[in-house]
């Protein structure tokens, strides 16, 4: 009997005291928060492909004020940008099909020039990893 007591005043002694004005109601749900916030990591999308990935993760075309269209690599450069995937047909379609025009907001099309230096900038990026069970190249064992 007395270890109920003491184990029923143990239960009362831990419970948070009343804050006036708090009478009758309970306490916040999540409680405390533990630790740091997570870092917001910024997502954007393939205008080809339409695929949201981080922003880090995709590849910058920016249509400068000056006004031709260059890939930029820090992703701080001053213009309208659009992104695109480490895909080569995203690639071939957002410069072939007029969808990079139209996501910079351009006039015009892309001249053939600007164009051929996006393709030689595309053809630079890492290629699309293959498949893990090797079943892409037929070696399968």
């Amino acid at each position: 009997m007395a270890a109920e007591t003491t184990a029923a005043a143990g239960a009362a002694a831990a419970a948070p005291a009343a804050r006036p004005g708090a009478a009758g109601k309970p306490p916040k749900a999540g409680g405390k928060r533990t630790g740091p916030r997570p870092k917001h990591v910024p997502q954007r999308m393939c205008v080809a492909c339409r695929g949201h990935d981080a922003k880090r993760g995709l590849h910058r075309l920016v249509r400068t004020p000056e006004g031709p269209v260059v890939a930029d690599p820090t992703g701080k450069r001053n213009g309208r940008g659009a992104y695109l995937c480490d895909n080569p047909a995203c690639w071939d379609k957002a410069l072939a099909g007029g969808i990079l025009a139209r996501a910079l907001k351009l006039e015009t099309e892309i001249d053939d020039e600007t164009v051929a230096a996006l393709r030689q900038f595309a053809s630079t990026l890492a290629p699309e990893k293959p498949a893990a069970d090797g079943a892409a190249d037929g070696t399968k064992e």
